[in-house]
């Protein structure tokens, strides 16, 4: 695998990928509007997750943003022309994809959250497997103060990861929290200084890669159907996908690594 030493901006208005080793960084890079995407930003993205999806060079992907903030939502620009229903729709239908692309991305994807997550912002983070903030992460739930509320599954993906009760505070009081609450919520994997931002996300990286690739693949969609089906259903889910898995190299390797009490070293296959 080859090793990108300067970053390759995949857009010129404001998405840079850098690869390190098997790990794709991508960074919202818009500081001067706190990182709030354009449509040629979002159709970037999108490009930069579809292709680290399938790009076997990519292990995993690490999410974050330039300066002071993570991401402050789609820029409020879109809402400026008179209002079109039929169009307004497609659009918002394109960003719940992208969305859901971060969740159907089979590989570790971490967010490292620094600064201000507002809106879209708040849903791309949520998206992730993983998410590790800095000091300065902060959460914002005010699309009320829009007199919007959260779309792109931005209110059914909070109730699923801290409850109705929980999701009811942040979203009827328009609250903003800091990291430590979003730790405290379940919003956030765990909170570092900022300047370690970088390489905490890396440490969970690594944690996510100590899993058979097929594995970690298969779980990570397992916990989607979980969160959207019933019991009888996940089970059968998971015994499709254990059936798959028990044929796999790895989970051979993994069985003799047991024995040997050595590390496994997994090759995907």
């Amino acid at each position: 695998m080859s090793r990108l030493s300067q970053p390759v901006r995949v857009d010129p208005q404001a998405v840079a990928v850098e690869r390190d080793g098997a790990v794709l960084t991508v960074r919202l890079d818009r500081p001067e509007a706190r990182n709030a995407l354009t449509d040629a930003m979002v159709a970037a993205l999108r490009t930069a997750l579809e292709n680290a999806a399938t790009d076997d060079a990519v292990a995993a992907v690490v999410l974050t943003g330039t300066g002071s903030a993570f991401c402050a939502g789609a820029d409020l620009s879109r809402f400026d022309a008179a209002p079109d229903g039929r169009r307004f729709r497609f659009e918002s239908h394109r960003l719940t994809e992208l969305v859901g692309l971060v969740e159907r991305v089979e590989k570790p994807v971490v967010a490292a959250v620094n600064g201000i997550a507002v809106g879209l912002g708040v849903q791309l983070a949520l998206a992730c497997d993983l998410r590790v903030g800095g000091v300065s992460a902060r959460f914002a739930f005010t699309e009320g103060r829009l007199g919007l509320l959260p779309a792109h599954g931005g209110v059914g993906r909070l109730v699923k990861l801290v409850g109705l009760a929980r999701a009811r505070d942040l979203l009827l009081s328009s609250a903003t929290i800091d990291a430590s609450q979003a730790l405290a919520a379940g919003l956030l994997t765990e909170v570092v200084p900022d300047d370690d931002l970088s390489a905490a996300a890396r440490g969970l990286v690594e944690r996510a890669l100590a899993r058979a690739p097929e594995s970690y693949a298969l779980t990570k969609r397992l916990l989607l159907v979980a969160a959207n089906a019933d019991l009888a259903t996940v089970t059968s889910a998971e015994a499709i996908g254990q059936s798959l898995l028990i044929g796999t190299d790895d989970h051979l390797e993994g069985r003799q690594a047991a024995r040997e009490r050595r590390t496994p070293q997994f090759r995907g296959r």
